[in-house]
């Protein structure tokens, strides 16, 4: 595991799991959402969001979280060795979001974009959870199994099987 893509829907424990995996097998860690937005939660512009991505995956080693534009998804397939889907149950999405959201009511959130206050973004947070799930999740589940045949491919579907691969991912 050299170069290691995280995806799936907000709340999922991806970050989480990303920073413990980061750690324990010394592989440089980075968020899309830290490219993706600037203070604000102003976009980046495409093209010097696609700069930073191209600099990421261009690394030797990486562990990379988050979606950004669809045709970075597929770049970072393409380069990466392992993909890791991270798709519960929706409702364990919007409950693990909901808890997020709330606690960064007191503490903020470490593991979002710099400058960008979470609780603000809630409603437009749920609405694209919801786009993801029914719209976006199937046609990542459809590349992601197509790139199995060459890559190692993860299909985390419970919290169990979450900490399951985080304790044991080799």
């Amino acid at each position: 595991m050299t170069k290691v893509m995280v995806i799936g829907n907000a709340g999922g424990g991806k970050s989480t799991m990303c920073q413990f995996l980061s750690s324990s097998h010394d592989l440089p860690y980075f968020c899309i959402d830290e490219i993706q937005w600037k203070p604000g939660w102003i976009p980046t512009p495409p093209n010097e969001f696609e700069r930073m991505h191209e600099t990421l995956i261009s690394k030797e080693r990486w562990l990379i979280d988050g979606y950004g534009p669809w045709a970075s998804v597929l770049k970072r397939m393409n380069a990466a060795d392992t993909i890791v889907v991270v798709d519960h149950a929706i409702w364990v999405h919007y409950w693990w979001a909901t808890k997020r959201q709330i606690k960064s009511l007191f503490l903020g959130r470490a593991d979002g974009p710099s400058g960008c206050p979470m609780w603000p973004v809630t409603l437009k947070l749920y609405k694209m959870m919801w786009r993801l799930h029914k719209i976006q999740r199937p046609v990542l589940l459809a590349e992601a199994e197509a790139q199995a045949a060459d890559k190692r491919y993860i299909h985390i579907r419970s919290p169990s099987a979450l900490k399951r691969f985080a304790d044991n991912p080799i």
